[in-house]
């Protein structure tokens, strides 16, 4: 209701601004300004969200790199807030201009997709990387399933696919094959989503791209389809893997963060593709409504931009890491204790949680002694993230073409027996033909046999020789010297 309301009144904002445009010549056709200066009520209204998304989310970013304590995590989570101004900015140069929309959707899809890969490298970092991950899950295979932890569908550390995927796939163990299947699972939609955005530019510069158009005389149809299966997929193994890890992971509240994200990274796409498709079924008619089709998606972004800057702030706030609340250590026992299925004991869980008052003690003690500069901590966010990325993505088309090429191998031998196959059947013929050119033709032979039959005038030769005709005579010549 809450989509389809934001639609319906962004319509509405835009049927008053034809009816003016036409009397009174007020609505600029690129930048949505009127002839003397006036901001149209639509541009008006969605700067203000853009703003407050651009101001809120930045003072936030800053807050991060001003308490850089857990680089391994920040880093990402940067990254995932900083989804909230590059969605909005995009958004509302397309809403100023229409002839930019395509570039900003490119720019934003492609965020989208750098975005989904950062929270699955925030929630693993909060694991405390990724052998601490491995070695939870594979903690979890070895624990029984009486413990609390594993009342669920992973107490004998598998991962049980959902019909109809388990026709298909086999259920996966936890352990570095889950944690594998995962990663590549999120890696390829980023990979994907890079390569589709580049076929879309091509496709475009030769005008057969088509947004929003489907009709399979198009490129969009078909990029659409494979976008939505492989983000799908994605999303798919990031639900998977939050319910796994989602209990370690309490402290942090992940479940807020993840529908945060899911809401902002997977309704815009929907959000696109429903627009498109209630505009080529012809549910907004007008000549303005056509004209602003792709405005429309975009001043809805805008607006739910400035709401989600509003959410970031008590979703991804910086108070943690100032205190010093974000450590693992404190969870670290807990799971020990589980692993061993034993009870817990009251003093190691108290050390536990004065653990992490200590570290954070001397830890600030050496960050007082060698404090990090703000462009340090913005060096680490770039340099440090980018080249994680680029390992994973090295680590994912590794994993991908391996089987892809034993695939095609698989393939070309099987070709290559089937021509061998043929081969050695053509043989086989060939040698048969030669076999039948020393036998002697049975037209030749009949021809011998009606030769015959023109000689002897009286029936057919029997086996004695004897003509019929001279059979029957004998025969009863000696029928009547019997009666005699």
């Amino acid at each position: 209701m809450g989509l389809v309301g934001i639609l319906c009144s962004s319509i509405f904002l835009f049927i008053p601004v034809e009816s003016t445009s036409r009397a009174e010549n007020m609505w600029h056709q690129n930048l949505g300004v009127d002839s003397t200066g006036t901001v149209s009520l639509t541009v008006f209204s969605a700067s203000i969200f853009v703003l407050v998304a651009l101001v809120l989310s930045m003072y936030l970013v800053f807050e991060h790199l001003a308490a850089y304590n857990q680089p391994e995590e920040q880093k990402f989570l940067i990254g995932l807030i900083l989804m909230v101004p590059v969605y909005a900015l995009e958004s509302f140069l397309s809403v100023l201009n229409s002839d930019a929309a395509f570039n900003s959707e490119i720019i934003r899809e492609c965020y989208e997709a750098f975005a989904l890969y950062c929270f699955e490298r925030y929630l693993i970092a909060c694991l405390g990387g990724e052998e601490k991950t491995i070695q939870f899950m594979e903690n979890m295979s070895l624990t029984e399933s009486s413990i609390p932890l594993l009342k669920e569908a992973y107490a004998y550390g598998v991962v049980e696919h959902p019909f109809p995927l388990n026709i298909f796939l086999e259920d996966w163990n936890l352990g570095p094959e889950f944690y594998q299947s995962v990663k590549i699972g999120i890696v390829q939609y980023m990979i994907l989503k890079m390569i589709c955005a580049l076929l879309a530019i091509i496709l475009e510069s030769f005008g057969v791209y088509g947004e929003g158009k489907f009709e399979w005389k198009y490129g969009y149809p078909y990029l659409a389809l494979v976008l939505n299966f492989s983000q799908t997929w994605a999303l798919y193994c990031l639900v998977q893997f939050y319910a796994v890890i989602k209990d370690k992971l309490k402290p942090i509240k992940p479940l807020a963060k993840f529908l945060t994200f899911k809401s902002i990274v997977f309704l815009t796409w929907w959000q696109s593709v429903a627009v498109a498709f209630l505009f080529y079924m012809g549910a907004f008619r007008g000549s303005l409504a056509q004209e602003l089709k792709t405005r429309i998606q975009d001043y809805i972004i805008c607006i739910e931009m400035g709401v989600a800057a509003v959410v970031h702030l008590y979703v991804f706030p910086a108070e943690p890491y100032k205190k010093g609340e974000r450590c693992v250590r404190n969870v670290a026992v807990m799971d020990d204790y589980a692993s061993l299925g034993s009870p817990l004991d009251p003093e190691e869980v108290q050390d536990s949680q004065r653990s992490t008052r200590t570290w954070l003690g001397a830890h600030n003690n050496e960050r007082e002694k060698r404090p990090m500069k703000f462009t340090q901590s913005v060096c680490d966010v770039v340099v440090g993230s980018g080249e994680i990325i680029v390992d994973d993505m090295k680590f994912t088309v590794s994993h991908v073409v391996e089987p892809v090429e034993r695939g095609i191998a698989k393939i070309n031998k099987t070709f290559h027996q089937i021509s061998e196959n043929v081969k050695r059947h053509e043989e086989q013929r060939t040698r048969n033909t030669k076999d039948d050119c020393d036998l002697v033709p049975l037209r030749s032979r009949m021809s011998e046999f009606s030769d015959v039959h023109d000689i002897m005038g009286e029936g057919s030769v029997s086996d004695s020789g004897m003509s019929s005709g001279k059979r029957h005579h004998f025969q009863s010549k000696e029928a009547s010297n019997h009666q005699k």
